[in-house]
């Protein structure tokens, strides 16, 4: 694959995120130091995991739209798209939260982190509720932090205009994506049209579509161009996240760093479930019944597994592979034709491969 500086995103988004977090010592000292010791939890679970996959498909758009021919400075875009780790940070503690998650990338969680600090030194009040209110305030400090980094990256504030729409979609899309799944939980929903929107907004959107729109916007590409890039985006951001569904229900802890049947326990109404629900209404009504029963409310492995087993003989695994192929391949369309340059083409292939291929 052509060089377009991918490889190299990962380590400059690390370096730019510590330098953020000591950036805001002071600031955060100044309130107090259990507040920083709080905060540290925070820079911990950013700094130390994570694939960077945002940032990188920022980076991807505004290089690919011929971004280093302008007149941004690379290292202030840079800046700007590893802001989109700390809208992830947010998502995820706060995701953790909802679902009551004990592990994330095979650690504690941040909530479950703050909890057992608690009891290790007899704190007051309940252990629980501590680890809880923390990482919500962890969460959001996190999204505000995401704001003043994006603003304060040093790109032009004529960038900064030309970004702002989707800078302000997608941080609606994400979390109104995250409200959509949990009220579906909440409703017991079986349709796979509604959990099609959740795979769109709470992950498609800002995993894959709005980086690459951010990216884009910087560089002052075209709306023909950035209509192509979005739709990559969205047909391979879901489906990424479709994979993640499988990952679920099927992935091995020791690679995934969650406990198996995860979603499963958690009660996901994922695309996966409501289709296998479907298949199985029309094969085996009873089956079906047991999965919609257990859905939520099975928690040993025993149970889990037969809950597995169902979807699987439903056939809603193959048919999740089948979509996340035909994804793959409508996604890489949006590319033909529309004037992208050949080194970016098989970037954002090798890209796209890497996000829906994966066992982890």
């Amino acid at each position: 694959m052509k060089d377009l500086g991918l490889k190299d995103v990962p380590q400059q988004v690390e370096h730019n995120l510590a330098e953020f977090f000591t950036g805001r010592e002071a600031a955060v000292e100044t309130i107090g130091g259990p507040v920083a010791h709080a905060v540290s939890h925070l820079r911990n679970f950013v700094l130390n995991g994570g694939k960077r996959v945002r940032p990188t498909y920022g980076w991807a758009g505004f290089v690919g739209a011929r971004g280093l021919d302008g007149a941004e400075d690379p290292q202030a875009v840079l800046r700007a798209v590893s802001s989109l780790e700390l809208i992830q940070a947010c998502a995820l503690v706060h995701d953790d939260i909802i679902d009551a998650s004990d592990t994330r990338r095979g650690n504690p969680t941040v909530h479950r982190a703050l909890e057992a600090e608690h009891r290790e030194q007899g704190m007051l009040g309940t252990a629980e509720a501590y680890g809880t209110n923390a990482a919500i305030l962890l969460g959001d400090l996190a999204l505000a932090w995401a704001e003043d980094m994006w603003r304060y990256s040093g790109v032009s504030q004529e960038a900064l205009a030309r970004a702002a729409e989707p800078w302000v979609g997608m941080r609606t899309e994400v979390i109104g994506g995250q409200l959509l799944d949990m009220m579906l939980e909440s409703l017991g929903s079986e349709s796979v049209e509604m959990a099609n929107r959740v795979n769109r907004y709470k992950t498609a959107a800002y995993t894959i579509e709005r980086p690459l729109h951010l990216g884009a916007a910087l560089a002052g590409a075209s709306s023909s161009l950035i209509d192509a890039f979005r739709g990559y985006g969205r047909d391979i951001g879901i489906a990424f996240q479709l994979r993640d569904d499988l990952l679920g229900v099927f992935g091995d802890p020791a690679i995934t760093g969650k406990p198996a049947g995860d979603d499963l326990r958690e009660g996901k109404r994922t695309e996966l479930f409501a289709t296998a629900l479907d298949l199985l209404s029309q094969a085996n009504p009873a089956g079906a019944q047991e999965l919609r029963d257990g859905i939520g409310t099975a928690a040993d492995e025993a149970e889990l597994r037969r809950l597995a087993e169902l979807i699987r003989d439903s056939g809603a695994e193959e048919a999740v592979e089948a979509r996340i192929a035909e994804l793959t391949r409508s996604g890489l369309d949006y590319l033909d034709g529309a004037g992208i340059d050949d080194a970016t083409v098989e970037a954002l292939t090798v890209l796209a491969h890497k996000a829906t291929d994966r066992r982890m």
